[in-house]
């Protein structure tokens, strides 16, 4: 009966372990959440006429528009609106993937960034060098306030005023693509 007891509490550490495992695993998923969705990147375009804010899932948050922006024929700025746009939403993809390799890469031994290189690089006709060398250059943010001059739109951007508020972030939990792969993270019948 010594033997039957000490494999049941044998079998039962094991369980507890399972269930520490588990517990930090969701508490990654919970800060992971977090990480993506304070996630922003910023990209100009080469004249700096023309801002983009992308975060999480390919969502635009801001487009800035500077006086210069507006001088130019609606064709260029177009091209320069699109370009800007792919560039930041891109490097927010390959943030988000480095979010989740930093999580989860060594568990799952994948490499969520590289994959995003490569597709991209693939994509776009250039290297995956060439991408990492763009990814830390962001512009930098003007931060600074000035009083409001209700005549004066060139601070106006095309989403929204500047003075506006910008609505909160949408709630965890919802059932995009995304969130349905973090549920399904840890489902063991699929191992």
């Amino acid at each position: 009966m010594s033997a039957e007891f000490e494999q049941l509490v044998a079998e039962f550490e094991k369980f507890q372990s399972k269930i520490k495992q588990a517990e930090t695993q969701f508490a990654k998923v919970g800060e992971m959440q977090s990480e993506l969705a304070e996630l922003e990147s910023v990209a100009a375009s080469p004249d700096r006429s023309v801002t983009v804010v992308a975060g999480p899932g390919g969502s635009v948050k801001d487009i800035r528009l500077s006086p210069e922006a507006l001088r130019q024929q609606p064709q260029q700025l177009a091209a320069a609106i699109l370009s800007t746009l792919h560039t930041a939403v891109a490097d927010a993809a390959r943030k988000q993937a480095g979010i989740v390799d930093a999580q989860f890469g060594g568990a799952f031994h994948t490499n969520v960034e590289e994959q995003v290189l490569e597709a991209q690089a693939e994509a776009l006709g250039t290297t995956k060098d060439d991408l990492r060398s763009q990814m830390s250059e962001e512009p930098p943010q003007d931060t600074t306030r000035r009083p409001r001059n209700e005549d004066d739109f060139s601070e106006d951007t095309v989403l929204r005023r500047s003075d506006e508020p910008t609505a909160g972030q949408p709630p965890a939990g919802g059932n995009s693509a995304g969130d349905q792969f973090l549920k399904n993270l840890f489902d063991e019948e699929d191992h």
